[in-house]
């Protein structure tokens, strides 16, 4: 177990000597997240409150569907936020489950952009297109990272003063 540490540095562990999460998990939950974030820069815009989210999503449903899509994303930085030494178990069971748990908030997000293309033909081709593109990279990635895998694995423990 040690030799999946050697290409670590100091740096690259927390104050409870976990490895840090690694980056992409954090641009995983952005990407899912997409919707809060330009509702917060709307809500930051004292001039229009309103136009940034038109200039991004023309069709106010589309901004509705993007936080609705977004909600699982919401969870996994809920376990993240949760994630200590005196966490609850259901944060343990979550935190053991963390890459179901981001497929399926990016499932859920392909398949709200999906309802919204064949069903209410809010999005346009190109668009699911790419969003199908990047849930497959992201999956990918998931599955791939040495990394991720270290920090399922990892839960923090109380280390000793």
């Amino acid at each position: 177990m040690s030799h999946n540490y050697a290409k670590y540095s100091p740096t690259d562990f927390d104050n409870y000597d976990c490895l840090k999460i690694s980056k992409g998990i954090y641009l995983l939950i952005a990407f899912v997240l997409r919707g809060y974030f330009v509702w917060l820069m709307s809500v930051t815009n004292i001039k229009d409150r309103v136009a940034t989210i038109k200039w991004i999503y023309p069709e106010p449903s589309l901004f509705y569907l993007s936080l609705f899509s977004g909600a699982g994303g919401l969870f996994v930085l809920l376990i993240l936020s949760l994630r200590r030494p005196e966490a609850s178990n259901w944060v343990r069971k979550s935190w053991q489950n963390l890459r179901v748990i981001l497929i399926c908030s990016l499932a859920f997000d392909l398949m709200v952009n999906l309802a919204g293309y064949f069903y209410w033909q809010l999005q346009s081709a190109l668009w699911l297109y790419m969003n199908s593109l990047i849930v497959i990279v992201f999956a990918a990635f998931l599955f791939s990272s040495k990394r991720i895998q270290i920090n399922i694995g990892e839960f923090p423990e109380k280390l000793p003063e």
